[in-house]
C-alpha cells in the first residue's frame, strides 16, 4: 500500500498570492488596516519584502485582494443560509443574508473602510449583488425596482453603513469628536441634546462611529419594510 509522504519537519511553506493575502487579513485583523505594510507582511511572512512582488504587484494589490479574501467569505457565509425566498419570503431571506454578511465584518472591522476606498471591481463582491439581486427576484420585483432597492439600501447591502461623519477609529478620536461637538453646545442644541441622551453600549457590535447592531437593524428594517409595501402595489 502506497505511504503519503509527510513533509519534512521545518519545512517552509510555498509563497503564494493566497497565502500572502490570507496573511495580510490577519495582519490587518490584528493591528487595522494602518499596520498593513509590505515589510510588516514579509515579517509575518518570515521572507524578504521582494519575495512578496511574484505574488501581489503592490500595497493597492494587497487592498484589492483582501477585499476579495472579505467577500469570499462573505459568499461562503450566506450559501450556507436555506430559507425561502419566494414571494413574501424575499423579506426574511435577503436580511438573513444582509446580517450574515454583517457578522463577517464584525470579524473584519477594518473592511468596510477599505471597500469604500476600492476603485476595482471584485468577482465576489459582484457574485455577492447576484445573489441578493436574484432574491428581489424571487420577491416578484422587476429588474426597475430591484435596482431602486439596490441604491437604497447601498453600503447596508453588504452589512455596513456609511458614516455622515467619521471620526479617527479609536477612543481618542471619538473622544476628540464628542469634545468638539461640546463645545458647540450653544450652536449646536439639538445634536448635543441627541449625543446626551443617546449612547451606543455594545462595542462589538459597531463597524463605525454610530453604526452598531440595533441603529444598523433599525435603518435595514425600515428598508425593507417600505420596499415590501412597493412590492405588494406594483
Amino acid at each position: 500500500m502506497a505511504t503519503q509522504t509527510q513533509p519534512r519537519a521545518g519545512a517552509r511553506i510555498p509563497l503564494s498570492r493566497d497565502r500572502v493575502l490570507r496573511a495580510a487579513v490577519g495582519v490587518a485583523d490584528e493591528g487595522g488596516v494602518e499596520s498593513l505594510t509590505m515589510r510588516h507582511l514579509a515579517e509575518v511572512l518570515g521572507v524578504e519584502a521582494m519575495s512578496l512582488y511574484y505574488h501581489v504587484a503592490n500595497k493597492d494589490d494587497v487592498l484589492d485582494g483582501i477585499v476579495d479574501v472579505v467577500a469570499e467569505e462573505i459568499n461562503d457565509a450566506v450559501s450556507q443560509i436555506v430559507v425561502p425566498s419566494k414571494g413574501a419570503d424575499w423579506k426574511k431571506a435577503v436580511r438573513e443574508r444582509i446580517l450574515s454578511a454583517r457578522h463577517v465584518l464584525l470579524r473584519h472591522p477594518w473592511a468596510p473602510g477599505v471597500l469604500e476606498t476600492r476603485t476595482n471591481m471584485s468577482s465576489a463582491v459582484v457574485r455577492y449583488y447576484d445573489g441578493l439581486l436574484g432574491l428581489l427576484r424571487d420577491g416578484g420585483f422587476s429588474y426597475d425596482v430591484a435596482h431602486h432597492a439596490l441604491h437604497a439600501l447601498g453600503s447596508r447591502a453588504l452589512g455596513f453603513t456609511q458614516e455622515l461623519f467619521d471620526p479617527d477609529d479609536n477612543d481618542a478620536g471619538d473622544e476628540a469628536a464628542t469634545a468638539m461637538l461640546e463645545q458647540m453646545a450653544d450652536e449646536l442644541p439639538y445634536l448635543i441634546g441627541m449625543m446626551r441622551e443617546v449612547a451606543h453600549v455594545d462595542p462589538d457590535s459597531t463597524l463605525g462611529w454610530c453604526d452598531d447592531q440595533v441603529e444598523f437593524e433599525f435603518g435595514l428594517d425600515l428598508i425593507l419594510d417600505g420596499l415590501d409595501r412597493l412590492r405588494a402595489t406594483s
